[in-house]
């Protein structure tokens, strides 16, 4: 059994069955719940990071002649395929309308294989009149096919608890470059415009400061985004599909708390490096 969670203790991650630890949390305790699910891909998600060492006896050939050593590190995986899909997310997403306090805001984050059967059942579970937003992530990086257009976007649906009420701050959310600069005031351009509802950023670089080497990581330029406008400093955010940890990430350096849940080893394993001492595990 894990120790109970209390609003007045540390930010924490949490290692088990997330419906099981979600449905111990007390009611109305999070402004902000963002879930990233399996996306239902049907197929085994992997990443395996590789380093490189110079060698002269190396096994690798380099730039002006050297040599270098490889070396495979950790290989993350896990299971993308569900027969009963929708079974498992729906009682998680009605713990998540639980679990928000009444100025808070779900944000999930689904590919277009699950994107319009979740808006359906997010219709249903917080009513079409908490429909805050449809944000589309679209990124330029991955396998190209010439047979259909190449999705190169996820989605991420926004619900709130209470539309008359809920916590929204644009003026914190970092801004963005303007594509015509031309078309605006030096002023304007300085300042940078606010974004919309399609997010062009770029995924995490395989060899970037970010990366972790967890499968399904992904960047902290979304999660500062969706943290700036739908929490303030010391609001408690919530993840119960944890993986590499990048919501606790970024909830800390912006001054938020946070619980994260997954039961996945080597998730807590990312977190626990990731994340330092002064998150309680357990």
């Amino acid at each position: 059994m894990h120790e109970p969670w209390s609003p007045d203790g540390p930010s924490r991650v949490i290692r088990g069955d997330n419906l099981e630890v979600i449905r111990a949390l007390p009611d109305a305790s999070f402004r902000l719940v963002y879930l990233d699910p399996p996306f239902n891909t049907g197929r085994t998600q992997r990443r395996q990071t590789i380093t490189t060492t110079r060698n002269p006896e190396g096994t690798r050939g380099g730039f002006k002649g050297e040599r270098y050593d490889v070396v495979k590190t950790t290989l993350y995986r896990y299971d993308d395929r569900f027969e009963d899909y929708w079974e498992f997310l729906e009682p998680r997403l009605a713990e998540a309308w639980r679990l928000l306090d009444d100025r808070g805001t779900l944000y999930l984050h689904l590919d277009y294989r699950e994107a319009h059967y979740a808006k359906v059942a997010l219709d249903a579970l917080f009513g079409r009149e908490n429909f805050l937003n449809e944000i589309i992530w679209a990124y330029d990086y991955g396998a190209r096919t010439r047979s259909r257009w190449p999705a190169k976007h996820d989605t991420i649906l926004v619900y709130v608890k209470d539309p008359a009420r809920y916590y929204f701050d644009s003026e914190s959310v970092d801004r963005e470059p303007y594509m015509a600069p031309g078309l605006v005031t030096p002023e304007k351009v300085a300042l940078g415009k606010l974004p919309t509802d399609v997010w062009w950023h770029t995924i995490v670089s395989p060899t970037g400061r970010e990366k972790t080497g967890y499968a399904t990581q992904k960047p902290e330029g979304i999660l500062r985004r969706i943290i700036q406008a739908s929490s303030a400093p010391d609001d408690w955010v919530l993840d119960f599909f944890a993986g590499s940890g990048t919501t606790g990430a970024v909830a800390a350096a912006l001054g938020r708390r946070f619980v994260l849940v997954d039961e996945n080893p080597d998730a807590v394993e990312v977190m626990r490096a990731r994340l330092g001492e002064e998150v309680v595990f357990g």
